[in-house]
């Protein structure tokens, strides 16, 4: 009976750190063109994982809320409504998404709670968080193309083609790092 608050609690917790961390991830920035390169697609990838769908997604609409309501979270050190409503907002958009979908990648290592975190549940994970991304580089196109007024394949070009590698090693990370967790038995309960 005493666990149920204090689970609640470890939850929000760590809702609160990966909101933390992508916002981190924000300001390990490279401008490059348009959309800079940042750490953030690591930290929405990983929190999906940690979180699961519902709170990772969470994680990352907290992390929206700080910067609409005036934080400098976003790239840049950035903040307010009409950085949403920019040619980069898009990507926030499916960041959500992608941690979303992620999330349903670390469900199954969450819920097995055991130490045996063997390749089928790290290839899940991996193809979560890969599909999210697909999904976050679909919705941050699709704004680039409507703030630049430019086509599908200038957008593809200017907002997905330079930052596939990166981010493909950044999910990878995010993997390695949620099966590290999960393996010591340190995600959330």
């Amino acid at each position: 009976m005493h666990d149920a608050p204090l689970a609640g609690l470890h939850r929000l917790v760590w809702t609160a750190l990966m909101a933390a961390l992508i916002a981190v991830g924000a300001m390990v920035m490279l401008p490059v063109g348009p959309v800079p390169v940042t750490l953030q697609t690591l930290f929405v990838a990983l929190a999906g994982l940690v979180l699961g769908p519902a709170r990772g997604a969470g994680a990352m609409l907290l992390y929206v809320l700080a910067g609409v309501m005036g934080l400098p979270v976003f790239s840049g050190g950035k903040a307010g409504f009409a950085h949403l409503l920019g040619p980069t907002g898009g990507y926030l958009f499916g960041f959500a998404c992608m941690a979303c979908i992620a999330g349903f990648g670390g469900l199954r290592g969450r819920e097995a709670r055991d130490t045996a975190i063997r390749l089928p549940r790290v290839a899940l994970a991996l193809c979560c968080c890969l599909a999210g991304l697909g999904v976050a580089y679909l919705a941050g196109a699709a704004r680039l193309m409507q703030v630049l007024d430019i086509d599908v394949a200038r957008a593809v070009a200017v907002g997905v083609l330079p930052f596939l590698p990166g981010d493909v090693v950044k999910v990878l990370l995010a993997v390695a790092a949620w099966r590290f967790l999960a393996v010591r038995r340190l995600l959330p309960r």
